[in-house]
């Protein structure tokens, strides 16, 4: 059936327009004149809210308590339901570097929901992140030191089907010929993170297939004059570059620079842990504690532990502290990761012949109701 949202402030890829209508089945139809509605179409009023594309969080652990890394078909279903109310409409669930066994349960879980995820009260899973376990010890953060592995490309290629994305440090023993491998030999996306490389190291990984950087200044190499590190490298090459935009990883004030020299390339993510949405405490990530606090979290020592960030709050995080339009500020959570992962084609943005996902928000990017599909997944 034909659905109309009237009244809205379209979110298109290039600009934001009034006065227009949006018609949309199961996928977009068109932005029509308000006296081109079809007689039959479902009119859905949104006076003063905001019509944009579902948002696409391409790095998200946990949520609502629940952890990807966990491997529960009913974990996956409680966060895909969860970030849903935030506006996500698609989403990679995102492993830690725990034990290959862990990891390999919760690819199985996920592979076991892709499809019903289609159809399911929630955003869609379109495969997996695997954050580690080919990472560096000197740089992994809060992953735990004795699960890491060396690059495994066959590993990754068993498992091409469901994962989408996997974070590499391209310094380690046989990370360069496991990058091109893996590129070469299937759609999995390398993104280069959790890496003591140098900038020229980074330069060759994405000279070797890599194509995007996981959550920018936070475990890499720093950017400094004499050695621009991963950070420099990431910010000087054209490849796509997450951000974790709550204002606690990277400073605010650094939010229109980085806008401004990656264009197009700029991802913002979540990177959230199972805190997200749940009060301050104690949690656990990656089989290690964690205390949250505000918008802060950490491990017992000391060491950042991901965040409890919503994507929606990164989008306002964004209007708050830039200059740039809306439309470029919401295409960095949506149509920018989808195409970092390969569905730049059906996702991401209100184009003719692209899914109807689709979210209403207001001034202050407040989800008021979640499209995905078509359906009405979500609504206050």
């Amino acid at each position: 059936m034909k659905k109309c949202i009237l009244g809205a402030k379209i979110v298109l890829p290039h600009a934001v327009i009034d006065d227009k209508a949006l018609l949309f089945d199961e996928k977009i139809i068109g932005i029509v004149d308000p006296t081109e509605i079809p007689a039959e179409a479902e009119i859905i009023r949104a006076d003063g809210l905001y019509a944009a594309p579902g948002l696409v969080d391409v790095h998200i652990h946990g949520y609502l308590g629940e952890d990807a890394s966990d491997g529960t078909a009913d974990g996956i279903r409680k966060m895909a339901e969860g970030i849903m109310k935030n506006g996500v409409t698609t989403f990679l669930p995102t492993t830690m570097t725990v034990s290959m066994e862990e990891i390999e349960r919760a690819l199985d879980a996920a592979r076991s929901l892709k499809e019903e995820s289609k159809h399911w009260c929630g955003a869609y899973l379109a495969g997996v992140h695997t954050e580690g376990p080919f990472i560096s010890e000197s740089h992994k953060g809060a992953q735990a030191a004795e699960h890491i592995k060396a690059p495994d490309a066959d590993w990754v290629l068993e498992n091409k089907d469901i994962i989408k994305l996997c974070t590499v440090a391209p310094e380690e023993a046989g990370g360069m010929d496991a990058i091109r491998k893996i590129t070469e030999n299937s759609d999995v996306r390398v993104s280069v993170g959790h890496t003591d490389a140098t900038f020229e190291e980074a330069l060759e990984a994405f000279s070797c297939g890599a194509t995007h950087v996981t959550h920018l200044f936070n475990a890499q190499t720093k950017l400094h004059h004499r050695k621009p590190g991963v950070v420099g490298a990431g910010l000087s090459a054209p490849v796509y570059t997450e951000l974790i935009a709550d204002t606690f990883h990277v400073h605010p004030g650094l939010y229109s620079m980085i806008a401004k020299v990656k264009g197009d390339k700029l991802v913002l993510i979540t990177d959230c842990t199972r805190a997200g949405g749940m009060p301050d405490g104690e949690y656990s990530l990656g089989g290690q504690k964690t205390t949250v606090h505000g918008i802060e979290c950490r491990l017992e020592d000391g060491t950042i532990a991901g965040s409890v960030l919503k994507l929606n709050e990164a989008v306002r995080n964004f209007m708050n502290n830039t200059d740039l339009p809306l439309y470029e500020i919401v295409a960095a959570a949506s149509l920018n990761p989808a195409c970092a992962i390969g569905l730049g084609e059906t996702k991401g943005s209100i184009e003719n012949g692209k899914d109807a996902d689709i979210i209403l928000a207001d001034a202050n990017f407040e989800i008021k109701k979640t499209i995905i599909g078509g359906d009405v997944r979500y609504e206050v």
